[in-house]
């Protein structure tokens, strides 16, 4: 059994590169040299700016591969990449989500007030809370059990929530969906 490969023109097999070509894997030569401040050196062999970036305790990074001669900057890589992955983490910030809380008409209470604690947890980190009152069988005939569970459910969590979507029965099951309060609009 042969593995295929992904082979380049000249049969030789491609490498993936992610990120800046840094030191020795930089091959054009010359270069045009930026120091660690930004100051111009000019055109430079690579050789010569590969010793000058040893002897600041630097990388050598390549800036911009496509122009002639490539730019290449004088840098510590290792800081460069740790910056760049705060920034991207700091940007991205907290994705809201949904979190879902199931019970039943005859749940009891020390129960009810469990799911309570969760849900209101779930409220403080910012997502969105999903109540579902799950009927089975006869429970049908009763809504208005379920209907009392969640209205209790939704008095409890009024301090940290505000209704998004007030309840309503859906097939074999009632929901209301609560969002923080204080994000999005003003409540």
């Amino acid at each position: 059994m042969t593995i295929p490969q992904n082979n380049n023109q000249n049969g030789r097999p491609q490498v993936e590169r992610t990120g800046p070509r840094i030191n020795e894997q930089i091959r054009f030569s010359p270069i045009r040299l930026i120091g660690a401040e930004g100051e111009q050196y000019g055109i430079v062999p690579t050789s010569q700016a590969l010793e000058m970036a040893r002897e600041a305790g630097l990388d050598l990074v390549e800036v911009a591969g496509k122009e002639r001669p490539p730019v290449c900057k004088l840098m510590d890589y290792g800081k460069f990449r740790y910056e760049q992955s705060r920034k991207s983490a700091k940007a991205k910030g907290h994705q809201q989500k949904l979190k879902e809380i199931r019970v039943r008409p005859k749940t009891g209470e020390h129960d009810i007030q469990t799911k309570v604690n969760q849900a209101r947890q779930f409220l403080q980190h910012h997502d969105k809370v999903l109540i579902n009152v799950m009927f089975r069988g006869r429970e049908m005939q009763h809504i208005e059990e379920g209907k009392k569970t969640i209205d209790h459910i939704l008095e409890l969590l009024a301090d940290v929530a505000k209704i998004e979507k007030p309840p309503a029965l859906e097939g074999k099951k009632m929901t209301a969906l609560l969002a923080p309060k204080g994000t999005g609009k003003s409540s």
